[in-house]
């Protein structure tokens, strides 16, 4: 089956101008101002005139089989869906366990990241979790990336958190240094995913093993930068050391109203401070547990990610905090692309088809293709999992 896009205005996620865009299977196989067709064989069009083709966003924090609840079993989260994500857009997830690592397991993990995988979903895992020293689930970081497909780095491990381990430079910069030389071996990146708290050290440790050891700043992905403005800071002298951040995109009123930045504000926040675009990403913690904690750490409430806040941050940036099209797609497609390592987030000859078109007006996808799958088709699910 060939799929032909009409006339769609093209985004790569740099500004391509009004492009026809042909998958064949998988694949994107051209794009130009017009493309002709003499053959027998089937084709689809689509009419993308007037509308916005991207690549597929690229989420790089889900928690896929849901997080473990801070107010007792009762409040372990669901699952995440494969329509939660197609239906904003996202056409890959990077899966990772939080707080939970006892009733949510790696080997539920990954079994449910090839169950959507199945489905045509990207899903790419993280092993270990909040807590140091890592659990795996081949017995080493190294066996888990170099064996395991999903695996492609390591977390998300929590710092300046209650709920962490308490990590110490050392343990930072071995789980760090074993990570590395793990993706090394497997032609993988290795990154460590950092769960960033509310406690005023913020990126201190990260800056002491940068400083203290080999291991520079780029092997850290810190998330949750965008808990209040003094963290937020830390970030922006982050990104001028030479790393990359990311905001979440699911919050809580109560969270707002106490400080936090919505994701959307915090990039065009960093982009005012001239913190380069390719340093920033956002995502959505999805199906993650979302505490209310008070500034004694006494549990007031409890919320739930949801992946469709991804969509309504890049929606809010452009609209009402005027970032470009092009800065908000990268914060959601090449940017946690690349410091993940993963061939996700641009559309070229060759690339794989996961494309997303939006509505120009609203910015809603109405189409979205997964590696050349139709997942969505005029706003609505065509593919959905087994008990959806």
């Amino acid at each position: 089956m060939l799929t032909l896009i009409r006339g769609a205005n093209l985004y790569t996620p740099s500004p391509q101008g009004q492009m026809d865009v042909l998958i064949a299977g998988s694949k994107v196989i051209d794009f130009r101002t017009e493309i002709k067709l003499e053959s027998n064989t089937e084709v689809k069009i689509i009419d993308g005139r007037g509308n916005i083709l991207v690549p597929g966003f690229v989420d790089s924090l889900v928690h896929i089989t849901g997080g473990g609840g801070e107010a007792g079993f009762t409040s372990r989260t669901p699952e995440m869906n494969l329509t939660d994500a197609t239906l904003a857009g996202i056409t890959t997830v990077i899966a990772a366990l939080g707080t939970d690592s006892s009733s949510r397991t790696l080997t539920n993990l990954v079994a449910k990241a090839k169950g959507l995988k199945e489905l045509g979903l990207n899903v790419f895992c993280h092993t270990g979790s909040y807590h140091l020293p890592a659990k795996t689930l081949t017995g080493s970081i190294t066996n888990d990336l170099m064996y395991i497909d999903e695996f492609i780095g390591v977390g998300e491990v929590a710092i300046s958190d209650h709920r962490s381990s308490q990590p110490t430079v050392q343990q930072l910069a071995e789980l760090a240094a074993e990570a590395k030389v793990a993706g090394m071996l497997s032609a993988k990146k290795g990154t460590v995913s950092i769960h960033v708290g509310p406690v005023n050290s913020h990126l201190a440790i990260l800056h002491e093993v940068d400083k203290n050891t080999d291991i520079s700043l780029s092997q850290f992905y810190p998330t949750h930068m965008n808990r209040n403005k003094a963290l937020l800071d830390a970030g922006i002298l982050f990104c001028e050391a030479g790393g990359t951040i990311d905001f979440t995109t699911s919050t809580t009123e109560y969270d707002l109203a106490h400080g936090e930045y919505a994701a959307a504000q915090a990039l065009a926040y960093c982009l005012t401070h001239n913190v380069k675009p390719t340093q920033l990403t956002m995502s959505s913690d999805g199906h993650a547990s979302l505490p209310i904690f008070d500034e004694q750490f006494n549990l007031l409430g409890l919320e739930i990610g949801k992946e469709a806040s991804l969509l309504g941050a890049f929606q809010q940036a452009i609209r009402q905090y005027e970032v470009s099209i092009e800065h908000a797609l990268m914060a959601i497609t090449t940017n946690p692309a690349n410091v993940l390592g993963i061939k996700k987030g641009t559309i070229s000859k060759g690339s794989d088809a996961d494309l997303v078109l939006l509505d120009s007006n609203t910015l809603a996808p109405q189409h979205v293709w997964s590696n050349g799958i139709h997942m969505v088709e005029h706003g609505f699910a065509i593919i959905k999992g087994a008990f959806e």
